[in-house]
């Protein structure tokens, strides 16, 4: 199929992310009585609208995004007021963090479906690596497992008392067992005990950050097109456990870039995120649902950062006046809003001169 199909299927998907973030926020603003002037999926020109239900519904030319504009409240100009019932700065701050919190709350809720639909459906090997059995399928020579006796066809019970279920939890109780590690295993019917050591060798993490990492020297016993089918008990685990672990590994990735531990060239851009979805909509439409599950919390993640002009930044103000009893200065408001501008056009600059550096380097190589 054309560049130009999986291109569409791309930003359908984005859209479809951006659309469900701003009808979290909508349908917050509408609970708590606030007028939403207009819904818009992308951003500046207006190329088709339309109206219903006193909102007007708008696509936009630039489809990198979308907003609500409820009454009361433009980030265009942060010193817009209304002191009608209705508008948006009218209400309490707890009423006006719920309608925040609503759209990042929309995108987890969404990746979490995807994920259970993935999951349901029966997940190709990039979508659930971690959820393998805990079936040995080589074990490396010279190695603790070796020197204990593990066999490719071992099912590893239990690691130091805490069962196993899936093949990451074997890794994580390794990491976490005292010396010498107590395994659990069941070969041919059997129950047996092996006692073992570890082997520290230097790994990479997510981040791709030198580590220290403990290993017996095992390796799982799949096929590199294997599908993994889930109960559904087991899909809502998968759901939720797959939910949870993109957004503590995408909050911990922005904790390290912002320290310097990770450097900012792993910073993308549009370009960068378009690519990445058209090459996992070439493999199937189960991958482009995966990829999207992960941008849809990325979404929600960096939603919630505290910057002027993202909804963490807006909450920080609605705690603020919470706390001190008082609303932000105007002044202090409107300088803290186009500094939040000014960071979010930065980081949006850096992400194009990766996606351009990339291309280039490509080009060259």
């Amino acid at each position: 199929m054309s560049l130009i199909f999986y291109l569409f299927l791309a930003l359908a998907a984005l859209s479809v992310l951006v659309f469900f973030h701003e009808l979290g926020h909508f349908t917050a603003a509408r609970l708590m009585g606030v007028t939403v002037e207009r819904f818009s999926i992308g951003f500046g020109r207006i190329l088709s609208r339309w109206h219903c239900c006193g909102t007007e519904w708008a696509f936009s030319a630039i489809p990198l995004g979308g907003y609500v504009k409820m009454k009361g409240q433009d980030d265009s100009d942060p010193t817009l007021r209304s002191s009608d019932p209705d508008s948006y700065n009218a209400k309490k701050p707890w009423q006006r963090i719920i309608i925040l919190l609503a759209g990042p709350l929309a995108n987890f809720v969404v990746a979490f479906f995807l994920y259970l639909i993935i999951a349901l459906h029966g997940a190709p090997l990039i979508a659930a690596r971690d959820y393998i059995p805990p079936v040995v399928g080589q074990v490396a020579p010279e190695t603790p497992a070796a020197k204990a006796g593990l066999k490719p066809g071992d099912r590893i019970l239990a690691v130091d008392g805490h069962p196993v279920r899936y093949w990451y939890q074997i890794g994580e109780a390794i990491q976490q067992a005292p010396e010498p590690i107590l395994l659990s295993i069941e070969r041919n019917g059997h129950q047996l005990l092996l006692k073992l050591p570890t082997k520290v060798v230097e790994a990479e993490n997510e981040f791709r950050q030198k580590i220290q990492r403990r290993i017996i020297g095992i390796s799982p016993a799949v096929k590199r097109d294997a599908v993994i089918r889930f109960s559904p008990s087991e899909a809502l685990f998968y759901a939720w456990n797959e939910t949870k672990k993109a957004s503590l590994l995408i909050a911990r990735g922005v904790e390290k870039m912002s320290t310097g531990e990770v450097g900012t060239e792993n910073v993308g851009g549009p370009i960068t995120i378009f690519d990445v979805m058209m090459k996992f909509a070439r493999e199937g439409f189960i991958y482009l649902l995966f990829i999207t599950a992960l941008i849809s919390v990325n979404l929600g993640v960096l939603n919630l950062l505290p910057i002027p002009a993202l909804d963490g930044g807006h909450i920080m103000f609605n705690l603020y006046e919470m706390i001190t009893r008082h609303e932000p200065s105007e002044t202090a408001y409107y300088r803290l809003t186009l500094l939040g501008w000014f960071i979010l056009g930065g980081i949006m600059f850096l992400g194009l001169y990766n996606d351009f550096h990339r291309l280039l380097g490509g080009a060259h190589g």
